[in-house]
């Protein structure tokens, strides 16, 4: 117990050196963080199955879903053990905005981070938007499995999915203290719906797939692109899933020993993500219904469809569907933890209109309250977009993608063009790898910024653009506005020492931590 008090004391002062007061309770472990990341990345991973299923389904098919799933696996492992590396050295709940600034000059610092910081709270919301909104939608989907023919209308699709928002803010307010055994509990659930549903699937099927298809079967005839070029497009599924592990760096400072478990949780999670998820879809295949079916379906849903063709009945189908949903609650609820998280610590350094307000800690739930109906009710207002647009909601999965790959890439960019002077010796370090992992993890965050805009398919009609350009330049056009009005003139960035002094302070009280 001596030795618990001793590390967190330990952790709020390396805190405090970075110029921030201890005010979150450090009651969350590595697991806990691991469990986060399971539900947000498993929970989208569904929504790839289900609101994005119809893009790997156009743009390639089986060589598209198993082999593009290995090629962002890896390539998000390199990403994931750079964003370790640096969040090692300053674990804070700033996360990604609060590297860019650190890593930059002094000069640069404010602009580094303002926009490092509006890319990752403009991530955590569209990714908590779309996430509760697959909730909603696969809630209402399960009608569907006695009602082929129904499909819900936007109202109830909205009313929906804002009764799930409601569920999550309210566990996340009254069920703060129980945070660390939610997540935990997530683990086990996921594990067993995995097991139950693949077990299920494969014993009941009438029918399999071949392993010629499952492996090597390639048809991209419907997108019109090329070849190779479909093949890039249809990753968004894949990526989209696997983003999501930046976003737990935003419960650093309710972690103890931030700078080991989170960076090490940010890795693990990944490369359990990746495992997992070839083991969940090379069966999926095998048992695939035939594709135009599932592109065909009423209510755009095809993964209760799914499981309602291979088990027979409706009743089945729902049974593996509830499987799902409850790991798609405990994502609700991690997501809008990690992007009220986000929204604070962004706020608590005056980067948001009302910075005040959204700063402010609970005394009485010891959470960032107003942070937290601030994600909340921009979330829900988000969701309103369902209506003039469906298919400009449904980029929302393109925009969370580009938000996030990008503010990752920002702070690794700015550590690779100052000679990793600041990473090294860090208590996670890549070593000698470090160099040549950062610029392949550059290189394709450059590549997605540019794929994950693209259509689907050509020629290209309204119901079937990709609005992510839009969207994300909305988001572009509202930071930057705030920006010229406010911001360059009273924000200067997170506090910052000296560069190399911002370097000594961090690590010596992380020696401290490892020694105890």
């Amino acid at each position: 117990m001596v030795a618990s008090q001793n590390v967190d004391n330990s952790a709020d002062a390396a805190l405090a050196k970075m110029g921030y007061k201890a005010e979150l309770p450090r009651n969350l472990s590595m697991m806990s963080i691991l469990g986060l990341y399971v539900s947000i990345g498993y929970s989208t991973f569904q929504t790839g199955l289900s609101a994005t299923m119809y893009i790997t389904l156009t743009d390639g098919q089986s060589v598209t879903v198993i082999w593009g799933w290995v090629l962002v696996s890896l390539i998000s492992l390199g990403i994931a053990a750079s964003l370790a590396e640096i969040c090692s050295v300053f674990p804070t709940a700033g996360g990604v905005y609060y590297w860019s600034a650190m890593l930059s000059t002094r000069k640069y610092s404010p602009i580094a981070s303002w926009v490092t910081g509006w890319l990752t709270l403009v991530g955590n919301w569209t990714v908590t938007t779309s996430i509760n909104f697959s909730g909603g939608q696969l809630i209402l989907s399960a009608i569907a499995l006695w009602r082929d023919d129904w499909a819900p209308n936007e109202w109830q699709t909205i009313l929906m999915f804002w009764c799930v928002m409601l569920i999550c803010a309210l566990v996340n307010i009254f069920g703060a203290k129980y945070l660390d055994l939610i997540n935990k509990i997530c683990i086990y659930w996921t594990a067993a719906s995995v097991v139950i549903i693949l077990v299920t699937l494969l014993s009941m099927a009438d029918t399999r797939r071949s392993g010629e298809f499952v492996f090597t079967h390639f048809d991209a005839s419907a997108s019109g692109w090329p070849d190779g070029w479909a093949f890039f497009v249809g990753l968004l599924q894949a990526a989209y899933t696997l983003t999501g592990y930046g976003m737990v760096a935003s419960m650093c400072e309710e972690v103890q020993q931030p700078q080991r478990e989170v960076p090490r949780a940010m890795v693990l999670s990944v490369a359990a993500a990746g495992i997992t998820g070839v083991v969940y879809l090379v069966p999926i295949l095998f048992v695939l219904p035939d594709v135009e079916l599932l592109l065909g379906v009423a209510n755009g849903q095809p993964i209760g469809l799914l499981f309602k063709t291979v088990t027979g009945s409706a009743s089945g189908g729902f049974g593996l569907l509830f499987l799902i949903l409850g790991i798609l609650f405990f994502a609700g609820i991690g997501a809008l933890t990690a992007a009220s998280r986000c929204t604070y610590a962004f706020a608590r350094d005056g980067a948001i209109p009302g910075s005040r307000l959204w700063s402010k800690v609970s005394t009485r739930y010891d959470i960032p309250l107003w942070g937290l109906f601030l994600s909340t009710t921009v979330c829900c207002l988000l969701g309103l977009i369902y209506f003039g647009s469906t298919a400009a909601f449904n980029s929302f999965t393109g925009v969370a993608t580009i938000c996030l790959s990008t503010s990752y890439g920002l702070p690794i960019l700015i550590s690779l063009l100052r000679g990793r002077k600041l990473v090294k010796g860090a208590p996670y370090s890549l070593g000698k790898f470090g160099v040549a992992i950062n610029i392949l993890t550059v290189c394709w965050i450059c590549l997605a910024i540019v794929l994950f805009c693209m259509p689907v398919s050509i020629p290209v009609e309204a119901p079937g653009m990709n609005y992510a350009s839009v969207v994300f330049a909305g988001f572009t056009a509202i930071s930057a506005a705030w920006y010229f009005i406010r911001g360059r003139k009273e924000f200067t960035g997170p506090p910052i020492a000296t560069d190399d002094a911002v370097f000594v302070e961090n690590t010596e009280p992380q020696t401290d931590v490892e020694k105890n």
